[in-house]
């Protein structure tokens, strides 16, 4: 063992390697120097387990290994195939093309971000997304922030801060990562008075609840999850009537944010903000990156006099959007606007895909990978919306199930991939969904497969 140890070079006769003398101009000194030390580390706890020291090939395959690793981005694209179309982890709705070309205009030369071209003075980034925002929800007026986590926290501070929130019992979710209503609603420093039961909350629950220390009437859509059976809430038009005669600010949750009706495609109907701004809701919260389709934002809708009070709030310097957001977001809702949602917006050309367009597809890939040696099936299964969006809905889809003879090895090899493919492990089969494989990682997505195929083979 010690002469295998011998046989290691050292940190100092690896750094006069030709290979690495250009990587430490490449990417500067310390970099290569941790990378040379940690292999080392490698080989010294291989040879303490019982092995050779490994041949100087090898040894400087697994340096320069380590070094590009080391400067490679961790934020890196994926194909979705595992049929859920908003997932978290995934980070989410891709964006539109004209969402991706109006970021990039954006990024790459100045812009009017806060100027008014047409009175050559200075003018407010939000009203690149309010007027579109107020004609697609027929809001009298819109605002912006960072995440609807944020959204709900801002409104709770400038209306409720130190005062009493009343909320629903059955109301109070979890909405991912953690992070609960009731610690946002603590963090606005606002006071929550929870009223009713998990299953069952009516409107005089609310009103008994009212003092003279209520600041507002809050109604969370549980959008991550569903009670079923004996159950009752309390209605968008019965809460709005309740605070208006106690003249009490009444705000709506929504989260999803969904600005067309889901119902059509199928799908259990998602709340709409015009629905809830029509039922007398004062504000209404909801997301940018969900069922809108757009990048990640939380958007603030509602009476004219309340959104001023948020404009004029110190908060909203620091719940701001840059103009990246405010770019993808501005394109997305023009598609809105446009009519041409389920065409040009991913999630909802998913959402809207027919089963034919699915089948064809299942059955092309199919066709290839069992050419290629796979054991390809087209089966039916199910695709989910996901990303806290119509909680329990799935769509049905044609999915190609690959008969493999490990399901965890083979899924790992596909993550390994670049870009690494995303599937899901249904009855010891790997399923390939393709109602989230967008048409431009087509060829990657077929590539990458038998790849993996080869590589877990040899």
């Amino acid at each position: 063992m010690s002469q295998a140890f011998r046989a290691l070079p050292s940190v100092d006769d690896l750094l006069q390697n030709h290979t690495l003398r250009g990587y430490e101009r490449r990417v500067g000194r310390a970099v290569v120097v941790d990378a040379v030390r940690a292999a080392l580390d490698d080989a010294r706890a291989g040879i303490r387990a019982g092995g050779d020291a490994p041949m100087p090939a090898l040894l400087l395959d697994a340096i320069t290994e380590r070094i590009e690793s080391s400067v490679r981005p961790t934020l890196r694209r994926v194909i979705n195939a595992t049929g859920v179309i908003l997932h978290t982890n995934l980070g989410r709705a891709p964006l539109s093309q004209d969402a991706i070309e109006a970021l990039q205009d954006a990024a790459a030369s100045y812009s009017n971000l806060e100027y008014d071209l047409a009175k050559g003075a200075r003018g407010s980034r939000y009203t690149h997304a309010e007027d579109l925002i107020k004609r697609l929800t027929g809001a009298e007026a819109a605002l912006v922030v960072n995440n609807n986590a944020a959204a709900v926290m801002f409104v709770l501070r400038a209306f409720a801060e130190n005062r009493e929130v009343i909320v629903s019992r059955g109301q109070l979710v979890e909405i991912g990562g953690g992070f609960r209503v009731p610690d946002v609603l603590s963090q606005s420093g606002a006071r929550m008075v929870e009223v009713g039961t998990t299953n069952r909350t009516r409107a005089a629950d609310y009103e008994t609840a009212i003092t003279p220390h209520t600041g507002l009437l809050l109604r969370v859509h549980p959008s991550n999850f569903r009670v079923i059976g004996f159950t009752e809430e309390v209605s968008p038009d019965e809460l709005a009537a309740l605070g208006r005669k106690h003249k009490l600010p009444v705000v709506d949750d929504l989260g999803s944010g969904a600005l067309l009706d889901t119902s059509i495609y199928g799908l259990m109907h998602e709340p709409m903000p015009s629905e809830s701004l029509d039922a007398g809701a004062d504000l209404v919260t909801f997301s940018g990156d969900k069922l809108l389709g757009g990048p990640q934002a939380g958007i603030i809708v509602g009476k004219q006099e309340a959104i001023v009070r948020l404009k004029k709030h110190p908060l909203v310097r620091a719940l701001r959007v840059d103009k990246l957001t405010l770019a993808a977001l501005q394109a997305t809702l023009l598609h809105y606007l446009k009519n041409e949602a389920t065409q040009k917006i991913p999630v909802w050309q998913m959402i809207s895909a027919t089963p034919q367009t699915l089948q064809t597809r299942a059955e092309v890939w199919g066709e290839r990978w069992n050419k290629f040696g796979l054991d390809a099936q087209i089966v039916d299964s199910v695709s989910t919306v996901g990303g806290g969006s119509l909680p329990g809905e799935t769509l049905p889809t044609r999915a190609v199930a690959l008969t493999v003879p490990s399901p965890d090895t083979f899924s790992a090899q596909l993550r390994a991939n670049s870009p690494p493919i995303m599937a899901r492990i249904e009855n010891d089969r790997v399923m390939i969904d393709p109602r989230t494989i967008q048409p431009h990682d087509e060829s990657l997505l077929l590539e990458g497969i038998e790849r993996a195929s080869r590589l877990v083979k040899t």
